[in-house]
C-alpha cells in the first residue's frame, strides 16, 4: 500500500484525427510529468483522435490506427515511468465504447467505458456509441481510482457505484465545451458528487477550439471537504504534477496553484480568441480577409482577429458605395491603424452601376427596394471571396446573433465567409466586449495593448449603409429590446404570453417570433461559430425550416 502519490494532469489541446501528433503530444506530456517523479498522467476524454470526434469516429480505420497507437504507448511503459490514462475509441465484442485505457508495466493494464452518454445540446453520443456497464475502479499502484467520463458525472449513480466498490480517488475526465456561465455548474456538480461519495476529485477538461465548440480547460482538483487544491488556468495547455497524501479519512492533495476567475465578457472575448485561432491554424490558413465597415461588429471582428492570429495575419478591406458616410471611411481606416493590420479600400460603386444597367430591363417598372440593397452586399461578398481565393486567407465574415435570429443579413451577402466569431453573440454583448477589450488587453493575445476601436464606432447607431440615412432600428426594435425577446424566445424556449409578461409589447414578440421561424433557411446556410451561448444555431438549437407553427396567434 503506498501512501504518496503524484499525478501529472495533462490539460492538452488535440488536433481531430491527427492521432500520431496527438501520440506524440501524449509522449512529451509523460516525459515531462516523469521529470516531475509523477506516477501517473491523466489525459482528456478521447484524446487520441479528439473530442467531439462525429461520425469520424464510425471510420474502421480511425478505429484501427487509434487501438495501435494506444498499443504503442502502452508498450512503452514499461520503462518504469508514470502509468497513463488516456481516452481513446475502443471496439469490445462489436460494440464501439467512449473509453479510458490505464497503461502501465508495458501492458494495457485495464480499460474501462463511458456509462453515461449525452444526447443534448451539441452532444450525440448515442449516435456513435454503446454504453460501457456500470465499472469499478482502477487499481494503480496500490491506489483504487475511478474514471467516470465527463458525462458519467452528471448524475450520481456512477459515483456511487466507483466509490462503494472501493474507489479512492475520482480522475474525471472530459470534453466539455465552454459556455458563458458554464464554470458555476460545473463547480456546484462537482461539489455535489465530491460530498456524496466523500471522495476527493480531478476535473480534467481538455482545451481548444474544434469547429463550433471551444473547450476553455479551466481543470481543478477538490478535497474530500470540498476545498479546491489546484484550479489550472483556462485558454491554454498545462501539465501540472499534484501530490497526494493518504491521511486518516483518505487522501488529500497538497494545495497548489488557483488560477483567477474570470468575469463573462473576459472569458467569452478568450473563447472567440481561441476558437478563431485553433480554427484557422488547424485548417492551415494563413490568414483571414474580411471587410471592415466602420461598423462595431466588425471592428470587433478585426480585434478578435489580430489578438488571435497576429496583425501580419490580418487584412481589412473598406469596401465603399454611395451610401457609405465619411464617418465609416475614417472609422474603418482608424480601427486598421490602432490594430496595426493591412487596411484598402475597393470601391464597388463601378460594379453596383454595372448590375443595374445589366438588370435595367428586367426590372422596368419596379421601385427600387431590399434587392438593390442585397447586390451591393453580394458584390462585396463576391470581391472579398475573390481576394480569399486569390491569396488564401479564409473570409472572415461579421454578423451578430441579433441579426441572424430575425434575418437582418443576406444571404450569399454579408453570411459569406469561411467562420464567424460573433455567430453566438447577440449585439448588446457586441457592445459591452467592444468596451471591454478597449479597456484589457486578453491573455495571450497577439494584438496591441489600449484602444483598439474609436469611441464612435461604439457608441454611433449601427446601420448597414445600404440606402441614404439607414439606421438598424428603422427595420427592427432597439437592440436592448431585440435582444431581450429573442433570450426569452432562443435560450429559454418561453411561451408567448410569459415573455410579454417580462413587460415586451405582444405584437413586438409576435413579430420577432416570424422573424426567427422564417429565417432559418439562412441559419442552414451560415458558416460555423464559436459556441457562447446554451442555445447556439445548428450545434444547440435545430428547428426545421418548413414550420407552419406560431405561439404567437391571437396579436
Amino acid at each position: 500500500m503506498t501512501d504518496r502519490f503524484r499525478i501529472a494532469l495533462a490539460q492538452l489541446n488535440p488536433l481531430m484525427g491527427d492521432i500520431a501528433g496527438n501520440l506524440r503530444k501524449a509522449r512529451a506530456a509523460r516525459a515531462e510529468a516523469a521529470k516531475a517523479g509523477a506516477d501517473l498522467v491523466l489525459f482528456p476524454e478521447l484524446y487520441i483522435v479528439g473530442y467531439p470526434p462525429e461520425d469520424l469516429v464510425l471510420k474502421p480505420a480511425l478505429q484501427d490506427d487509434a487501438r495501435e497507437a494506444i498499443g504503442k504507448l502502452a508498450a512503452e511503459t514499461a520503462d518504469g515511468g508514470p502509468a497513463m490514462l488516456i481516452g481513446t475509441p475502443w471496439v469490445e465484442e462489436g460494440k464501439l465504447h467512449n473509453a479510458f485505457a490505464l497503461l502501465d508495466g508495458g501492458k494495457i493494464a485495464g480499460m474501462t467505458f463511458k456509462v453515461d452518454l449525452p444526447n443534448y445540446g451539441v452532444f450525440d453520443e448515442k449516435r456513435v456509441f454503446a454504453p460501457g456497464p456500470m465499472p469499478g475502479p482502477f487499481n494503480v499502484r496500490g491506489l483504487r481510482i475511478g474514471v467516470p467520463i465527463c458525462e458519467d458525472i452528471w448524475t450520481p449513480d456512477i459515483v456511487e457505484c466507483l466509490s462503494e466498490t472501493g474507489g479512492e480517488i475520482l480522475l474525471v475526465p472530459n470534453g466539455s465545451p465552454f459556455e458563458a456561465g458554464k464554470e458555476d455548474v460545473r463547480l456546484n456538480l462537482i461539489v455535489a458528487r465530491v460530498k456524496e461519495s466523500s471522495l476527493p476529485l480531478v476535473y480534467l477538461n481538455q482545451v481548444g477550439g474544434q469547429d463550433e465548440v471551444v473547450f476553455d480547460g479551466a481543470s481543478l482538483v477538490c478535497n474530500a471537504d470540498g476545498t479546491l487544491a489546484h484550479a489550472l488556468p483556462a485558454w491554454e495547455e498545462a501539465l501540472v504534477v499534484t501530490d497526494w497524501t493518504r491521511e486518516a479519512k483518505g487522501w488529500v492533495c497538497a494545495k497548489g496553484d488557483i488560477a483567477q476567475e474570470e468575469d463573462r465578457s473576459q472569458a467569452v472575448y478568450h473563447a472567440m480568441m481561441l476558437g478563431l485561432r485553433d480554427y484557422v491554424n488547424k485548417n492551415r490558413f494563413p490568414g483571414v480577409v474580411l471587410g471592415l465597415s466602420g461598423g462595431i461588429d466588425s471592428a470587433l471582428s478585426a480585434a478578435v482577429a489580430v489578438d488571435a492570429l497576429g496583425a501580419e495575419r490580418v487584412r481589412c478591406v473598406m469596401l465603399p458605395s454611395r451610401y457609405t458616410s465619411q464617418e465609416s471611411l475614417d472609422d474603418g481606416a482608424e480601427v486598421a491603424r490602432l490594430l496595426g493590420c493591412s487596411y484598402e479600400t475597393i470601391s464597388i460603386e463601378h460594379a453596383v452601376t454595372a448590375f443595374g444597367g445589366t438588370l435595367a430591363s428586367a426590372f422596368a417598372g419596379k421601385p427600387t427596394d431590399t434587392t438593390e440593397e442585397n447586390i451591393q452586399s453580394r458584390i462585396r461578398a463576391v470581391i472579398l471571396m475573390a481576394l480569399s481565393n486569390k491569396f488564401g486567407p479564409m473570409l472572415l465574415t461579421t454578423g451578430n446573433k441579433s441579426e441572424m435570429s430575425v434575418g437582418y443579413a443576406t444571404l450569399y451577402g454579408d453570411m459569406c465567409g469561411g467562420y464567424n466569431v460573433l455567430k453566438d453573440v447577440y449585439k448588446t454583448e457586441v457592445f459591452r466586449l467592444a468596451r471591454w477589450r478597449n479597456a484589457n488587453l486578453p491573455r495571450n493575445a497577439l494584438g496591441p495593448k489600449g484602444r483598439v476601436m474609436p469611441d464612435n464606432v461604439i457608441t454611433r447607431p449601427p446601420s448597414a449603409e445600404l440606402r441614404a440615412d439607414q439606421k438598424d432600428e428603422d427595420s427592427l426594435p432597439p437592440y436592448a429590446i431585440l435582444d431581450g425577446i429573442l433570450e426569452c424566445l432562443v435560450e429559454d424556449e418561453m411561451k408567448f404570453e410569459d415573455v410579454v409578461r417580462k413587460g415586451f409589447h405582444p405584437a413586438t414578440v409576435k413579430r420577432i417570433e416570424q422573424l426567427l421561424y422564417t429565417s432559418e433557411y439562412k441559419r442552414r446556410q451560415a458558416p460555423p461559430g464559436v459556441k457562447i451561448t446554451r442555445r447556439s444555431f445548428g450545434r444547440d438549437r435545430r428547428y426545421p425550416i418548413t414550420n407552419a407553427f406560431r405561439d404567437a396567434r391571437d396579436v
